[in-house]
């Protein structure tokens, strides 16, 4: 199953992506500029790879639910996303709205 939701932070409204896959879930909070992931997200591919599309994301592990994501500590983040002040460890709340 696909579940697509708006979420407010903050005043701030960002699109959340849900989808069921076997065993596991695949989570996403986004906006226009940037977005958190569950572990699915591969932040060395991004920072590698994919260097000059500069894309602002965060990656937090070991989170079921679009509410744990929004909580959890980020595990790693991008270097586009550290421009912005974006931190490892910072909750994905914080990262989000630090992308507004």
């Amino acid at each position: 199953m696909v579940e697509l939701k708006p979420v407010i932070l903050d005043g701030h409204t960002f699109m959340t992506v849900s989808v069921e896959l076997p065993k596991t879930n695949l989570l996403v909070v986004s906006n226009d500029k940037g977005y958190i992931m569950c572990g699915a997200l591969d932040v060395a591919l991004l920072n590698e790879k994919l260097k000059d599309r500069k894309v602002i994301a965060g990656r937090a592990v070991g989170v079921k639910t679009i509410q744990q994501l929004i909580d959890a500590p980020l595990e790693s983040v991008t270097f586009a996303a550290e421009d912005l002040g974006i931190k490892k460890g910072m909750s994905g709340r914080e990262a989000l709205l630090r992308m507004v």
